[in-house]
């Protein structure tokens, strides 16, 4: 991910080194995760719970197949498939402030920005973004990111 502000916070963490093939120079960090890692986060807004206590960072896990499989079986998601998301995001977001639990009535309360934050933070993670590489212009010599999409997408 490209991080032109952060990239030097970022590069102090285990997980995180400069992106090969040039790209690092212009900010982009990649960070790695093994199974049983917990990446952190830290939500744009916040959810705020019954007793009115704003909880914004946490962390989620890398996801399993069976993540992704047994929610299809929910009768929320049956009925509804966009409800996918809510049931997926409590599977893997195993921490948030000091709540006790994460399930899905709390990622259902959470405001549509931090919705969008988890989404992507779970599809970069989960290896489920495109890739970004270091391009040259053949006819002015130029350097350029260019993002590659997802095959099939």
């Amino acid at each position: 991910m490209k991080l032109p502000a952060s990239g030097v916070m970022a590069l102090a963490l285990p997980f995180a080194s400069p992106t090969g093939y040039g790209l690092g120079r212009s900010g982009w960090v990649t960070c790695r995760f093994a199974p049983g890692d917990e990446i952190p986060f830290e939500l744009p807004k916040g959810y705020v719970d019954a007793e009115g206590t704003l909880h914004r960072s946490g962390t989620m896990r890398l996801a399993t197949a069976a993540d992704e499989i047994y929610p299809l079986k929910d009768p929320r998601v049956r009925s509804w498939p966009a409800y996918l998301v809510i049931i997926l995001l409590a599977r893997v977001v195993t921490r948030l402030g000091t709540l006790t639990e994460v399930n899905p009535g709390v990622i259902e309360g959470l405001f549509s920005g931090d919705l969008a934050h988890l989404q992507d933070l779970y599809n970069r993670v989960n290896g489920l973004g495109p890739s970004v590489v270091a391009a040259h212009c053949p006819h002015c010599g130029e350097g350029h990111e260019v993002e590659v999409p997802l095959l099939g997408g």
